[in-house]
């Protein structure tokens, strides 16, 4: 797997909605579910910056490539905020900058100290700190590219299908480039390998879960991927993960999902 960053940082544009019709929206509206789904997605993206200031604490800010994809990356993850905060407007649902800080502040200590964490890993591990963000990153990206999709599938509105498709496509060019420096550091560090694999057992979470309740947590992943359609698409993110060197065997999105009570009535693989 090949990717080029100067040409990443080259081609990468805010994701493009001004020529979809979200007037259509308002004799078409979504339903309350669906613009639940996207409120979280809409604040996840907006609390990107948020992570980016706890990894450039990490030995990940000294790496020239990483830092140029992170500057990118943190751009487009704004205007994909940008995007779905303008189709929840029209339904008459305002995302502020004063909502989205006092949601920061609500946090409180945990917000507060997880700069202080990373610093603190990062020290430790040293530039095997970098493998586990890069993979952190992978397991993340592809969780919300899997999520856009999954949306589009359950609610093919014409002006909002397109919008997600969009946005997918730029989460597959940030998995790209996570997995390639993952890979690569993983392969090269028997550290980077144990650490990363001790950070997504035993610390990693879904997408969201550190900023939302957890009964919205529960509410989206069980509306995008419930049932056994669901199921399929969540171990195909596993499996992806077990591909990365190290982390074979890890299942930690359907151990996540199951946990919150979602395929009870569905064997375990």
């Amino acid at each position: 797997m090949a990717f080029d960053i100067d040409t990443f940082a080259e081609t990468s544009t805010p994701v493009e909605w001004g020529d979809l019709d979200l007037d259509a929206f308002r004799t078409d509206p979504l339903p309350e579910s669906t613009l639940r789904v996207l409120r979280y997605m809409c604040d996840v993206e907006y609390h990107t910056v948020c992570y980016l200031r706890d990894m450039l604490v990490t030995p990940s800010h000294g790496d020239g490539e990483v830092s140029t994809f992170m500057t990118m990356w943190n751009r487009e993850e704004y205007w994909h905020g940008e995007a779905l905060a303008a189709v929840l407007k029209v339904h008459g649902i305002e995302v502020e900058y004063d909502q989205l800080k006092a949601k920061r502040i609500k946090l409180g200590w945990r917000d507060r100290i997880d700069p202080i964490k990373q610093s603190i890993y990062g020290n430790i591990v040293g530039k095997d700190f970098v493998a586990t963000h890069m993979s952190w990153g992978s397991v993340n990206e592809r969780g919300a590219a899997a999520a856009y999709r999954r949306l589009a599938r359950l609610e093919p509105h014409t002006a909002l299908a397109p919008l997600l498709q969009r946005i997918a496509a730029q989460e597959a060019r940030h998995i790209a480039f996570y997995t390639t420096q993952a890979v690569k550091r993983l392969e090269a560090s028997g550290l980077a390998r144990k650490f990363t694999r001790f950070a997504l057992s035993k610390v990693w979470g879904p997408v969201g879960s550190t900023i939302s309740s957890e009964e919205e947590v529960r509410f989206v992943m069980g509306h995008l991927f419930d049932g056994e359609d669901g199921l399929r698409d969540v171990r195909k993110m596993d499996e992806a993960i077990a591909k990365l060197p190290g982390m074979a065997g890890l299942k930690i999105n359907e151990a996540a999902f199951r946990a919150r009570g979602l395929y009870a009535d569905l064997p375990a693989a």
